[in-house]
């Protein structure tokens, strides 16, 4: 019994370090986000109670499951915030090149508003006199990877403010969002080993699992039969979501400095 105790602990505890919610958005109605959790938890600590051996599998399912479709959304979350910072460069360029040709800035933002929806709000301001610095700041502030955004929004300030030619201003802005973007780039190639290398070390124990089956041992009826494969499963699977996620944390934290 104390085994089957100590895999239902790990598993709740994998559960609570791994998954934790989202903080609602302000202003949002209904259930918190993550409210599923109380539905996932208490069904299985209450199976657990109830039949000790299901019930932590399914605690230790629920929550590999759970840690796991968080780490792909975080990674998502990630890709889609890259994708933004490439649009955010490609539009910077093309502003950069429009002004240069004489353009007006208006135009330049309805046209990059065109080719970009996220910039609506930017070239309505511009078409209602509103600041189009603090647009840009707020749309940085709202989509995740558009931080450069920053930038673009001092430049255009700055010029306003100085009365120096905002085609020269945005074109220098262009340029270091460039060398930027191939900084981040390389961070990106050489983090590239490190991770697919934590995903292949994730996954050797399923490789070992599948080699012992094959060699006449039974490793799957002792993870998901007795109480201490029970544990074993549990452990391991929170230290290889744990692995994972430590990763990717260390990952977007040389990303970020980057």
């Amino acid at each position: 019994m104390s085994a089957v105790v100590l895999a239902a602990a790990a598993a709740a505890a994998a559960m609570a370090l791994l998954v934790r919610p989202p903080p609602r958005p302000p202003g949002r109605s209904g259930p918190a986000p993550g409210s599923w959790w109380s539905v996932v938890v208490a069904p299985g600590v209450v199976a657990a109670v109830v039949a000790p051996g299901a019930g932590v599998l399914l605690l230790v399912v629920a929550g590999a499951s759970a840690a796991g479709v968080a780490l792909v959304r975080k990674q998502r979350r990630r890709r889609a915030a890259a994708a933004v910072s490439v649009r955010v460069l490609e539009t910077c360029e093309v502003m950069a090149s429009e002004l240069a040709s004489g353009q007006a800035p208006g135009a330049c933002l309805d046209h990059a508003a065109a080719a970009w929806s996220p910039l609506a709000p930017v070239a309505a301001a511009f078409r209602v006199g509103s600041d189009v610095p603090t647009a840009m700041r707020e749309l940085a502030a709202e989509l995740d990877g558009a931080s450069d955004l920053r930038v673009v929004a001092a430049a255009w300030q700055v010029a306003h403010r100085t009365g120096q030619g905002l085609a020269s201003t945005i074109d220098r802005v262009a340029e270091s969002l460039r060398a930027a973007a191939g900084t981040r780039r390389v961070v990106a190639g050489e983090l590239a080993s490190a991770r697919a290398t934590a995903r292949l070390v994730a996954g050797l124990p399923v490789l070992s699992l599948v080699m012992g089956s094959g060699a006449g041992g039974d490793p799957w009826g002792f993870l998901l039969g007795t109480a201490s494969g029970l544990a074993c499963l549990a452990l391991g699977l929170a230290f290889g979501l744990a692995g994972l996620w430590w990763i990717e944390a260390i990952a977007r934290g040389a990303e970020d400095v980057a």
